[in-house]
């Protein structure tokens, strides 16, 4: 039982990101967490690295530069461009890129020893959800106008079924946020706590069977984590590539 306690308080405070420094001003908690420090990191990384590599000047890539510059064509060329065309995806280029690249950096920073995963934090998902969502509608209504927009939008189909496909049209929207938050939220924190919970494997038994469980629950960890390096990117292309298909899909918002 002390073996199981002890696993449990180990589980706990890998789980518990309590407020380093609690700010409440009474109608928001802007207290800094450990996601809170995090979300700075990778903000920071991604700043300084991009300035590093736009400061090469040379038509060859070299070093870390060739890294990432492959990453940056193949997301422009084969999700960008593919989906919304040169002429209107270069705006968005921008964009995709840093949505990227940040949650990439969030996610791998979850990996780290003593670190946290950010967008193991709905919050934080719901945040970056919210800012597509933003960049879908206004993308839409400089397109086409506001008024424009908001009729391809939500007056679909014969004038009298409009109040009904106003309703239908608007949760359509809503889903859209929704989902990248829930996604990435639950992809990301589901590995986490599947790992903790075969790691408390090894303080439930004890002799040759907790040598045994100890065994196979170090081997499971390892293979759940290396996994967890691939859901990493893999989150993260999705993220972007559903934020191009939505913000495509508000620009063509007729069909």
């Amino acid at each position: 039982m002390a073996a199981e306690g002890k696993g449990i308080d180990i589980i706990h405070h890998l789980v518990d990101s309590g407020p380093w420094v609690p700010l409440d001003l009474g109608f928001i908690d802007v207290s800094i967490t450990k996601h809170v420090v995090m979300i700075w990191i990778s903000a920071a990384i991604c700043f300084l690295l991009f300035i590093y590599i736009g400061r090469q000047r040379s038509l060859i890539p070299k070093g870390i530069r060739s890294f990432f510059e492959m990453i940056l064509l193949y997301l422009r060329d084969e999700v960008v461009y593919a989906n919304m065309g040169p002429k209107n995806g270069e705006k968005f280029v921008p964009y995709i890129w840093t949505i990227f690249f940040f949650i990439l950096f969030c996610n791998v920073l979850g990996l780290v020893p003593m670190g946290a995963t950010a967008t193991g934090n709905i919050a934080v998902t719901a945040s970056l959800a919210i800012c597509t969502f933003v960049v879908i509608h206004v993308s839409g209504m400089i397109h086409y106008g506001p008024l424009k927009y908001l009729r391809n939008a939500f007056l679909v189909g014969p004038w009298p079924l409009w109040p009904l496909m106003v309703v239908v049209e608007g949760l359509g929207h809503l889903v859209k946020p929704f989902a990248l938050t829930i996604r990435l939220f639950a992809n990301m924190i589901s590995g986490h706590i599947l790992i903790m919970v075969i790691f408390g494997f090894m303080f439930m038994f004890t002799g040759f069977v907790g040598a045994a469980v100890t065994g196979a629950s170090v081997i499971g960890v390892v293979a759940i984590y290396l996994l967890e390096i691939m859901v990493a990117f893999i989150q993260a292309f999705i993220f972007a590539l559903l934020s191009t298909v939505f913000i495509n899909m508000a620009m063509h918002a007729e069909h």
